[in-house]
């Protein structure tokens, strides 16, 4: 019995032994988010901070396949429409269309706003429905009236497809094709349309003097120079919501907070589209909308959140006008103006304020090969 017993705790102890010798596996840490070659993007002098989240670093194999998304048409329901159907290149990516149609030609509300600058910025869409570049990008998508698709659609689509999952693998390390990682790339690459290298650019931010003269072109009629008066004073009192700060980098909005979102006295009546107060039910914000940069103006038409501004003569026409009394239009519309609200531009303030407006044009990007159709 004796034995037994002396048998029995040998047994156990060598069990012990053993069960302290098999630990688990250790876990697998969560692969990169990205894993790729480093590119990093060097803002222009005089630009505020850019806005990339730790999670999502820029690389050159993240960019292309944002790229190649962006351009896809398979991220649509019917394979009929991509990000570039509704932000086309030579128009500042934005839409020729008064508003946007979808698949199945359903017509939108709103006009596709144009897209560049975007790493400067913090809250997206007209309304500023959300605040990151990975959840704008994804919500086009699912769109009912925009590409009408599902997520999980996309991913199989896509891991059907000879080029992704090796273009994921680059990019993220294996091949796994998520919404996450659909959302990021394409957000990568958004993050690199930067729009810096206007006539403007060159003649006042560049040079570090925002008070250098444009070189007049003698067959223009018109002088850029008194058009960049009228715009930065109260004149025209273009600035107070299209700032333009001491290095003449902003040209805003979307840079600053105070200024993100406001009502320009567009309509009498936002019943249609309410604008900011849809996403935030405040009050104040009925009828109220970003305001958008006024870089590249000359190709972003037609203007307004419902695009029904046709062109440059009539933009300035509308700001001449003084918009509409609505309630909550921005006091600083009627600022500039006569006792009722006009500005009373003469014919030669208008030429002048649309010649300074087209050198806001930045050929370059309107043109740069980076940010091309790659399927062409």
């Amino acid at each position: 019995m004796k034995h037994l017993k002396i048998h029995i705790v040998l047994l156990l102890c060598v069990a012990i032994f053993t069960l302290s010798q098999c630990k688990p596996e250790p876990k697998e840490s969560n692969p990169p988010t990205s894993v790729g070659t480093p590119a990093p993007i060097t803002p222009p002098a005089g630009f505020p901070a850019m806005n990339i989240p730790a999670d999502n670093p820029q690389t050159v194999e993240g960019v292309e396949l944002g790229r190649h998304l962006f351009y896809d048409k398979k991220l649509s329901a019917d394979l009929t429409i991509s990000c570039a159907t509704c932000h086309e290149q030579f128009r500042a990516f934005s839409d020729v269309d008064q508003v946007s149609t979808g698949v199945n030609g359903k017509i939108g509300r709103r006009q596709a706003m144009a897209l560049f600058n975007l790493v400067f910025q913090e809250e997206f869409f007209w309304d500023g429905r959300v605040q990151s570049l990975e959840e704008q990008s994804l919500h086009p998508i699912v769109d009912p009236v925009e590409m009408d698709n599902t997520l999980p659609v996309v991913i199989s689509r896509l891991e059907a497809d000879s080029a992704y999952p090796s273009m994921f693998k680059a990019a993220f390390g294996d091949t796994k094709i998520n919404e996450e990682r659909i959302g990021k790339a394409i957000a990568q690459f958004e993050r690199t349309m930067i729009s810096a290298n206007s006539e403007f650019d060159r003649v006042k931010r560049l040079s570090g003097n925002i008070n250098a003269p444009f070189i007049e072109d003698p067959n223009t009629p018109g002088s850029k120079n008194n058009g960049f008066l009228i715009f930065t004073t109260e004149r025209g009192d273009c600035f107070h919501c299209h700032s333009v700060d001491k290095d003449g980098a902003y040209l805003g909005g979307g840079f600053g907070q105070d200024l993100q979102f406001l009502n320009n006295g567009l309509k009498m009546d936002y019943s249609n589209d309410e604008g900011r107060k849809e996403f935030t039910n405040e009050a104040s914000d009925w009828g109220k909308f970003k305001v958008p940069s006024v870089r590249n103006i000359e190709w972003s038409f037609p203007y307004m959140h419902d695009g029904s501004i046709p062109n440059l003569d009539s933009l300035i026409g509308f700001y001449n006008f003084g918009g509409f009394d609505n309630g909550n239009t921005d006091p600083n519309m009627k600022f500039a103006g006569n006792e009722n609200g006009t500005r009373n531009f003469t014919a030669q303030e208008i030429q002048d304020l649309k010649e300074f407006l087209r050198t806001l044009t930045d050929y370059d990007f309107l043109e740069d090969p980076r940010f091309s159709d790659p399927f062409e």
